[in-house]
């Protein structure tokens, strides 16, 4: 059963084209993620979705009910985490989900709270300052906050965006239980590739506002993936490309460096070798089949190539560092 249908999702601003006719489905239960790089049209996705933006073509319904004709009915039913900050942090931990009650018109909010503060292991911290809690302590509010209303999918945008990487794995293991434990879809958008690999069921790729691939990551790994041999040489040589064409598809080349994509980079590295010659070969390495591969067959960049400055996740990192 499908608990979020989005056809031909457009969005434009004057003639950009931020989001172009994106078709998906979420099937209730699951961690769907979108995946793709800075200003791939993630975010505009979710603002759809979630009726923060108006859209400019195409429609979504969430649970049954179409985001263009009933917003507020849509927002009812979904809870929101953020890369953003949310939290007051002046006001304690039992404050801000009572504002979040309030805002959500939930009533007799009060025993849910407590549940969701023991649930997480940050009960005894309710009448503290959510500027005093650390990274990991805020993410567990934020969910009780988004899981107050019980809510039918959560909406994650980003959200382990600007944290360090072992803050990053608790916060997997946390999205994983809340999808576990309290039955709830997630929706997440991700340009870490280990990311949506580890949490998601299911992904759609994005770039430059299109969908290009769908699937589950074994899926895609097996369809768009193989392996990827990266050689930088030191001279460039007229028939290399040529020749190595014969051994595999050649991803990239530029100036001196060459990327091509084998199906087992075991069986074929020593022609590949004796092509480019073994004297000419400054650096060689071969990365497995995985999401990212996937997207450099898709692209012909990486995820990392197509970053630019992220100004979300360096604020992000400025307010973590400062607390």
């Amino acid at each position: 059963m499908s608990i979020v249908i989005a056809k031909n999702l457009t969005k434009k601003y004057g003639d950009f084209v931020a989001v172009d006719h994106i078709s998906f489905e979420i099937e209730k239960g699951e961690i769907y993620g979108l995946l793709g790089p800075n200003g791939a049209g993630k975010t505009t996705t979710i603002k759809m979705l979630t009726g923060l933006t108006p859209i400019t073509e195409g429609d979504a319904v969430i649970a049954g009910i179409s985001v263009k004709k009933k917003p507020r009915e849509v927002k009812k039913r979904i809870g929101w985490i953020s890369s953003e900050v949310i939290l007051d942090d002046e006001l304690t931990a039992w404050e801000n989900l009572e504002i979040q009650a309030k805002l959500l018109g939930v009533k007799d909010w009060q025993e849910r709270a407590d549940q969701l503060l023991e649930y997480f292991g940050i009960k005894e911290f309710k009448n503290r300052k959510a500027g005093k809690f650390s990274t990991g302590m805020r993410k567990k509010l934020e969910a009780s906050m988004a899981l107050l209303h019980s809510p039918e999918i959560i909406f994650m945008d980003e959200p382990t965006i600007g944290l360090d990487v072992n803050t990053r794995a608790s916060l997997w293991n946390l999205i994983k239980q809340i999808n576990r434990d309290y039955q709830v879809t997630i929706l997440l958008t991700t340009h870490y590739m280990e990311e949506a690999d580890m949490l998601c069921n299911r992904i759609s790729i994005i770039n430059r506002g299109k969908i290009i691939a769908q699937g589950t990551p074994e899926e895609l790994k097996e369809k768009y993936g193989g392996d990827l041999i990266e050689i930088e040489l030191k001279e460039a040589k007229d028939g290399v490309l040529s020749d190595l064409e014969s051994v595999g598809k050649l991803i990239k080349s530029e100036n001196k460096k060459i990327a091509i994509k084998v199906g087992n980079a075991e069986e074929v590295l020593l022609k590949v070798i004796g092509i480019v010659g073994q004297n000419n070969i400054k650096s060689l390495k071969i990365n497995r089949s995985s999401l990212d591969i996937v997207f450099l067959n898709l692209t012909g960049g990486s995820l990392e190539e197509n970053e630019e400055f992220d100004a979300r996740r360096f604020y992000a990192m400025l307010r973590r560092a400062r607390r």
